[in-house]
């Protein structure tokens, strides 16, 4: 079963999209104007009666354009820019689909305000936190060229996708708008991420359980929290991250540069992680490993944590306005297998010149002099996995 969702809201927009394992998926930003018509291969939406008008209901006008794009390989539906679609909750289910369907759209702005995630009848939506774009179950995603501004919530999900590219994708929404990562990856694989930029009030990408083979390169983050790995084992869940690079990434002031974060109780392992070639500018905390997150308080000292080994920072330069450097490790699963090379953090105030880096339970190994000397690093200590930290 080849299934598709569309959720829409007049003068807003939120899309779920789902399909098996056989077909391929693409979301690409619409640089046509209507006037320009399309192909034999292209469905466009006021062809099938839609009124774009922001008042009249054209949801079967989409249902109708899906059902004849269905039919043909390779084809385009197309919602074409200036315009204002009214569309109910509906399902496009494609069952003998052909492959390699394309949604066409223009740039989104879902006008971030109270009725965000309610359909006509004023009824919440369930399933997810407010999200612009969310791709579940997929194989073979591409989203290239898509602008989203001012998201209620995340801008671009991706849940149990395997086979994922995004690329020139962008993003703006300010810096203090709550809980709108740019891109949040769950329980996906083998994924690029590349040549974006991300401006956003939380993570500009976060990566969290059952992720791996992820490789991002030329990102530029900036307002945001950083690019993350976690929040993992929230209470007391399994968490398993594995073969994560993230290279040629720009961030400017935001709260974290490059950040490993998991609750105190949970079990897994993160591993297998590289940090290369990332410049920061006025970034309050550029290097972070916290074993000890709590997000809203009220957390619990507890001895079982997500193990954390085999991380490499290389050439990590920039300035900060806080910490340079944290790494503060369970007493229990220490951190082991750090490293770090060319390593040169100046404080951008002086404030921040007072604060030196922070180890807790941190083990590695120092490859070159770093700047400023992290001399709170303990030596390698060899750990054999235990059931705990096993994925």
């Amino acid at each position: 079963m080849y299934s598709l969702t569309l959720k829409c809201l007049a003068l807003k927009l939120l899309l779920l999209i789902s399909c098996d394992a056989r077909h391929s998926v693409y979301w690409r930003a619409n640089h046509r104007s209507i006037a320009e018509g399309g192909s034999a291969g292209t469905f466009n939406v006021l062809d099938y009666g839609a009124k774009g008008d922001g008042t009249s209901d054209d949801t079967k006008a989409f249902e109708d354009a899906w059902n004849e794009a269905c039919k043909v390989a390779a084809s385009t539906l197309l919602v074409p820019s200036g315009s204002t679609f009214l569309v109910g909750p509906v399902s496009f289910l494609g069952k003998e689909c052909k492959e390699n369907i394309v949604f066409q759209s223009p740039d989104y702005d879902p006008a971030d305000d109270n009725d965000m995630m309610k359909d006509q009848k004023g009824t919440k939506m369930p399933g997810t936190k407010p999200t612009a774009l969310r791709f579940y179950g997929s194989n073979g995603v591409m989203v290239t060229g898509i602008s989203i501004q001012n998201s209620p919530q995340t801008h671009l999900k991706f849940d149990n996708c395997v086979n994922i590219q995004v690329s020139d994708f962008t993003t703006s929404s300010p810096g203090d708008s709550p809980n709108t990562d740019g891109i949040h990856l769950q329980n996906s694989q083998d994924a690029v991420i590349y040549r974006s930029t991300l401006a956003c009030g939380d993570d500009c990408i976060s990566i969290q359980t059952g992720c791996s083979n992820i490789y991002i390169h030329d990102v530029d983050c900036g307002p945001g929290h950083g690019i993350s790995i976690g929040g993992l084992g929230k209470e007391n869940t399994k968490a398993c991250v594995s073969n994560i690079t993230v290279r040629d990434v720009t961030m400017h002031e935001t709260t974290n540069g490059v950040r490993i974060k998991s609750w105190q109780g949970g079990s897994g392992s993160v591993k297998q992680v590289m940090f290369s070639n990332i410049q920061v500018s006025e970034v309050a905390n550029p290097i972070v490993i916290d074993q000890y997150y709590c997000d809203g308080g009220g957390c619990h000292n507890e001895t079982s944590a997500v193990a954390v080994s085999s991380i490499n920072y290389i050439n990590i330069k920039g300035t900060y306005t806080r910490e340079p450097v944290r790494f503060a490790c369970s007493d229990s699963l220490p951190c082991t297998g750090i490293s770090l090379s060319t390593i040169v953090l100046k404080p951008a105030t002086d404030k921040a010149s007072s604060s030196e880096p922070f180890c807790w339970e941190a083990h590695g190994e120092l490859k070159t002099e770093t700047l400023p000397p992290i001399q709170c690093l303990k030596t390698e200590k060899s750990t054999s996995q235990s059931s705990n930290d096993a994925c």
